[in-house]
């Protein structure tokens, strides 16, 4: 998730064929570097290209020639080639950033720089973070998320901005005998505008787009120590759940979670309703995301393997069971038997997001409708499946309530098309 981009000793050299960011073994890192007539140099890429289908033919009836792989890595730097190599990189990528507004989040590394660039509806988390020696800034960091800078002696500098493209270099500074890293903006691109069907008189009117970081960010992908828009996501988390027990009380002895990304907004629950946070559950931490595994098959093994239950915290007890979301259904109806089956008297489920019910195109493994099982049932049928004794979760409205509430600094809007149906950007 992070590039480290740091000051070099005085007696290396950085030229176009030699990579900064290259290891002294080159033979590890060389194949993911591609020499073009642009000169030499690797992407690396979070999102997915919503118009990628387009792209491609674009690109083939450019080039006479169709893409190798599928990947949308590959895609852009198809996009990146395709203009004249006279032009600076901030130029490419401004073309590249017109031709596509959104899902990416980008790496370009050449032969003297690294650039990082959001896109303009800022759909994808991107970060900047200053290295530090002591007191001293000895070099840059690029993260997904800015927790990949705690363990580096890094701190967070700021989030990349919507449309921004942020150069990071060696220059040499002569009366230092040295080099030094830099940083600079090179560009912010706009987000398109959009028209609005028509006003009062029959005229068009030009309508301002608002930028659409992907609020699942906030719910699930992220960790609770990462920070956007000035604030910590397990902050964040924690308000969902107090906003979940305002709008969807619960008569019961406890409270507890799925671990481990529903814990903060199990203790928002717990908290806002008076009522005692225990553990039910040890997770195998050893097994991966159920939600992220590439088929039924795979989920339903993943959750049979992936927790154990605390018996003494459940036997005879009313527990109402936090979790972050549901998306195809396959882990928490076993998760329920699993606690019946330890003795629980009753067993409730408070979800602190609102229904999934609209695929994803920006990134989330989240392909169809049909996959969805908010589309399948009815809240009272899920509830029967599930053998819940109740089951309600966070509203639209309480959820943008418990992000915005924290946003104290650069607040960009949210992206909830997953949620409500409702894309920032056409479609293809």
């Amino acid at each position: 998730n992070s590039i480290y981009y740091t000051s070099v000793p005085s007696a290396a050299t950085i030229t176009p064929d030699t990579p900064p960011w290259a290891p002294q073994n080159q033979s590890t890192v060389n194949r993911s570097l591609l020499k073009t007539t642009c000169g030499q140099f690797a992407v690396a890429h979070n999102g997915e290209l919503v118009n990628a289908n387009r792209l491609k033919s674009e690109i083939l009836q450019q080039a006479g020639i169709g893409l190798s792989t599928d990947t949308d890595s590959e895609l852009i730097t198809q996009m990146l080639c395709t203009r004249s190599p006279s032009q600076c990189w901030t130029e490419r990528i401004t073309y590249f950033m017109s031709k596509c507004s959104t899902s990416y989040s980008l790496l370009i590394l050449t032969g003297d720089s690294i650039y990082a660039v959001r896109d303009p509806f800022g759909n994808r988390p991107l970060c900047l973070g200053e290295i530090l020696c002591g007191d001293e800034v000895i070099g840059y960091a690029v993260s997904s998320e800015s927790c990949a800078f705690q363990s580096t002696s890094t701190r967070l500098l700021r989030e990349v901005q919507p449309g921004e493209i942020v150069r990071l270099s060696i220059q040499q500074q002569p009366e230092l005998s040295g080099a030094a890293s830099t940083i600079e903006t090179c560009a912010i691109v706009p987000r398109p505008s959009a028209s609005s069907s028509s006003n009062a008189t029959g005229a068009s009117e030009s309508t301002a787009v608002l930028p659409a970081m992907c609020i699942f960010e906030y719910v699930y992908f992220a960790r609770p120590d990462s920070q956007f828009e000035g604030q910590q996501v397990y902050s964040v988390r924690r308000r969902c759940g107090a906003q979940l027990a305002s709008e969807s009380p619960c008569s019961v002895d406890l409270v507890s979670t799925v671990p481990e990304s529903a814990t903060p907004a199990a203790m928002g629950y717990a908290s806002a309703c008076g009522l005692p946070y225990v553990e039910v559950f040890c997770k195998n931490r050893y097994i991966g995301r159920t939600f992220i595994q590439p088929s039924n098959l795979l989920r339903q093994v993943g959750v049979a393997k992936k927790f154990g239950v605390i018996e003494e915290n459940v036997r005879d007890k009313r527990i109402v069971l936090i979790d972050d979301s549901i998306v195809r259904g396959n882990t928490m109806g076993p998760i329920v038997s699993l606690l019946r089956s330890h003795g629980a008297s009753e067993v409730h489920i408070r979800i602190a997001s609102p229904p999934l019910r609209h695929p994803c195109y920006m990134g989330i493994n989240i392909p169809t409708k049909e996959e969805l099982i908010a589309n399948k049932l009815t809240l009272e049928q899920l509830r029967r499946a599930l053998n819940a004794d109740s089951l309600a979760y966070l509203s639209v409205e309480g959820l943008h309530k418990a992000v915005s509430a924290g946003c104290t600094s650069n607040p960009i809007g949210h992206c909830d098309a997953c949620l409500t149906g409702k894309y920032p950007v056409q479609l293809d």
